[in-house]
């Protein structure tokens, strides 16, 4: 992580790590607890709506104060997503960014709509192939997934969208949590 760290610091640009997961409308089960001798039970039947979520924590140059963006989708994840997510995402911290991503398709193919797009404020970094534990946004999905919305049974899509939501923007206030997702990582800030 310290080459494009310090490439991000040298060119006053914003660091952003990127990726993607997905919440589905089937519980995630952790454990509980109940009185001795009642077990939980949690209804739930088989339903496969799902929600694709687009997120980055992002550092800034100076201060090395965190931020979390995010965009929740109800289709796949594909490269106009990300080439628009990344889009805003620059108009919106004000300043260059250095991108690190894996090197999912989608994101080879909106490198390449960024580089058509003449788009040299947004430059583009590659974690290593099969090592997504360097990515601290890995551990942010397991927080969400399994923390946040464990044992959550939404009624809808609609409920869940609400309860992602919720549970990002929280997140997204609380320094510490962030910053604990780079030492999950082992990435020094």
């Amino acid at each position: 992580m310290a080459p494009p760290e310090k490439k991000a610091r040298r060119c006053g640009a914003s660091l952003v790590l990127l990726d993607e997961t997905g919440f589905r409308l089937q519980p995630v089960r952790r454990r509980t607890w109940a009185l001795r001798g009642q077990t939980p039970v949690q209804r739930a039947w088989d339903r496969h709506d799902r929600l694709s979520v687009i997120g980055a924590i992002t550092v800034s140059p100076q201060r090395r104060r965190l931020g979390l963006a995010f965009r929740v989708h109800h289709e796949n994840i594909c490269a106009p997503h990300v080439t628009q997510f990344l889009t805003q995402l620059r108009y919106q911290l004000r300043r260059p960014i250095l991108v690190v991503l894996d090197r999912l398709p989608a994101h080879r193919s909106a490198a390449r709509r960024l580089a058509a797009m003449g788009r040299h404020d947004i430059a583009l970094e590659w974690l290593p192939a099969y090592a997504p534990d360097l990515n601290p946004v890995e551990a942010h999905w397991s927080y969400t997934k399994y923390s946040d919305l464990a044992n959550y049974l939404p009624a809808d899509a609609t409920q869940l969208r609400r309860a992602v939501y919720q549970s990002l923007r929280r997140q997204s206030t609380q320094q510490h949590l962030l910053h604990s997702f780079f030492e999950t990582a082992k990435l020094n800030l």
